[in-house]
């Protein structure tokens, strides 16, 4: 993977735009970067109003602590619902989506039980003798 351009080549490209010195496509081929990252830095210049680059999320380590926490989380109540885990780990600090817990619990191995607790459900089963019979009659 490429590494990110220093945030001392951002600020000269910025500046010598800013001093007028050059269009960007120009400024770009005079630093040695393409112009779509010259537009890209000058995008995000004007919408941050900063010069350096944002920090990059590392997300080995936030994965690996939100990994430990749904672990914990489950083996303290294995019956605990989705919304219930979101609050719980937004407590700690840590928020995360439902989407992304139903795919932390996958990876993990971790499965959602049904509750036993829950009546049955109210719609009969076709029987035999109600069902229609796929055969044809024979003659």
């Amino acid at each position: 993977m490429a590494r990110a351009y220093s945030d001392d080549l951002r600020r000269k490209l910025l500046e010598a735009h800013q001093g007028g010195k050059g269009t960007l496509a120009e400024l770009a081929e005079r630093f040695g970067v393409s112009s779509r990252w010259a537009w890209k830095v000058s995008s995000a210049y004007r919408h941050s109003g900063s010069m350096e680059r944002t920090r990059q999320r590392r997300h080995g380590v936030v994965a690996a602590r939100v990994d430990a926490g749904v672990r914990e989380l489950v083996a303290d109540k294995p019956d605990i619902v989705l919304r219930e885990l979101q609050a719980a780990l937004r407590a700690d600090g840590r928020s995360i989506s439902i989407p992304h817990l139903w795919r932390t619990l996958r990876r993990l191995g971790l499965r959602l039980k049904k509750s036993r607790s829950m009546p049955p459900s109210g719609t009969p089963k076709r029987t035999g003798a109600s069902a229609k019979s796929s055969s044809p009659n024979s003659a």
